[in-house]
């Protein structure tokens, strides 16, 4: 989108640091390095896109985190995209930070959020975008030439359940307090189902999505035919869905091409299943992870 509209990309990676002793990584492992990202911001740069929580990693950029990006925005002088969809699934008392709250940021960043995400119906492609009127009154420009028709009755029964939702906040009644309290059970079962046979899931702070390094699986894997076009995930995940019915994302499939190298022995799974599916997954992992090469 960003090249069909006469802009350049410009990536800049997560990367992981050392786990320190733990067993397990934690998306908060997962840092941008301070010096990197202040290099890639020159007189050309026009805006920022920023996630979190993060997908497909479930980070959730800590206050000082964003402080970083907020300061590096006002200095430069730029816009900030924010995409802040998973914004009440945080886990483990992590707390989701807003970057239009911190100084200098609300006049020039526009923050989107969705209702599929918030009240798990992402059948119904119902969102929003906050920001300074001077901004949005751009993108209503170019949402009301784009999207011509809106689903009335789903943006009705959004409305709704956000009055509600404000009514109940923060209380234990709370579907927004209730959702991840269900969805951090399901994640930790995952996780030990994953670990369980090799994998290495990265602990994800939010959003329902977790990756795992498949590096060390202990499970025969064919001898996938190498390819220079390919990178290693797709072509396991290709091979896993067709032969153990078991389906999951390549994580290189988020990289731009120079970066896809870099990760591709990681990929995505979902733990927002009924626990019915998630059984079943752990049923496939362990059978697999007992066969013999060749079988």
């Amino acid at each position: 989108m960003v090249k069909m509209a006469g802009g350049t990309p410009v990536f800049i990676p997560l990367r992981p640091k050392s786990a320190e002793g733990r067993t397990l990584t934690s998306s908060g492992d997962w840092q941008l390095d301070p010096e990197e990202l202040e290099a890639k911001f020159t007189k050309r740069t026009k805006a920022i896109v920023l996630n979190s929580p993060n997908n497909p990693l479930g980070k959730v950029f800590s206050r000082k985190e964003l402080e970083l990006i907020a300061g590096l925005c006002v200095k430069h002088n730029i816009l900030c995209f924010s995409d802040e969809v998973y914004e009440w699934l945080v886990y483990d008392g992590n707390k989701h930070v807003r970057i239009a709250s911190l100084p200098g940021m609300w006049d020039r960043t526009v923050t989107i959020g969705s209702a599929g995400k918030t009240f798990s119906a992402t059948g119904w492609k119902v969102g929003w975008a906050l920001g300074p009127d001077d901004l949005l009154t751009h993108l209503r420009t170019v949402h009301q030439n784009s999207v011509y028709h809106c689903a009335t009755a789903a943006q009705e029964a959004v409305a709704r359940a956000l009055q509600t939702e404000f009514q109940r906040m923060e209380k234990p009644e709370s579907y927004l307090v209730q959702l991840p309290k269900e969805l951090q059970q399901k994640r930790d079962r995952l996780v030990n189902c994953l670990s369980a046979v090799g994998m290495k899931p990265v602990i994800p702070e939010g959003t329902y999505f977790l990756i795992a390094d498949i590096s060390e699986f202990k499970a025969p894997v064919p001898d996938l035919q190498k390819s220079d076009e390919e990178p290693y995930d797709s072509r396991f995940v290709k091979w896993m869905i067709k032969n153990k019915g078991l389906a999951a994302i390549p994580v290189s499939a988020f990289y731009s091409t120079p970066q896809k190298k870099n990760f591709d022995r990681f990929i995505r799974f979902c733990f927002a299943k009924e626990n019915a599916t998630l059984d079943a997954a752990a049923d496939i992992l362990q059978q697999w992870s007992q066969m013999k090469p060749g079988q």
